[in-house]
């Protein structure tokens, strides 16, 4: 069973855990994961993601997902925070809805909370064919 948390810091009147839990639960369907985890979703605005990004990573630049692994093999899996509004800026971007982006940038987190990771060629590889392959097999392929 997967557990999900959500906090939106960003803005209270605006629910998006309908997108969030759809891909959310499309994922751990389809990566065939039967152990019960928790996730944690927190919606920011590009102030904070900054801020946060510049404090973690020491990158002083707004980005769009930021992912913090849990690796204490608890069933908490780790944290997600999703820039609300460098969501909205990469769907007009990418020319696609902005349900798309909050769901690719939401699963995009919720696979390096389970471990993969895109530092080297083969890595990437891996990670984004996985999260192309998920996408397209939901509502929200192109």
């Amino acid at each position: 069973m997967l557990k999900i948390n959500y906090i939106n810091q960003y803005d209270k009147r605006i629910s998006y855990k309908r997108t969030i839990r759809f891909i959310l639960k499309k994922a751990y369907k389809y990566l065939n994961i039967f152990d019960y985890m928790i996730v944690n979703i927190i919606l920011v605005d590009n102030a904070k993601i900054k801020e946060m990004n510049k404090e973690y990573r020491e990158i002083d630049l707004d980005t769009d997902v930021l992912s913090f692994e849990n690796a204490d093999g608890l069933s908490e899996i780790g944290d997600i925070f999703i820039s609300v509004d460098k969501a909205i800026q990469q769907a007009k971007t990418y020319k696609h809805s902005f349900e798309r982006e909050l769901a690719f940038l939401t699963l995009h987190g919720f696979l390096h909370c389970l471990g993969y990771d895109h530092l080297t060629i083969e890595e990437e590889k891996e990670m984004f064919s996985l999260q192309d392959l998920i996408i397209d097999n939901t509502k929200y392929k192109r």
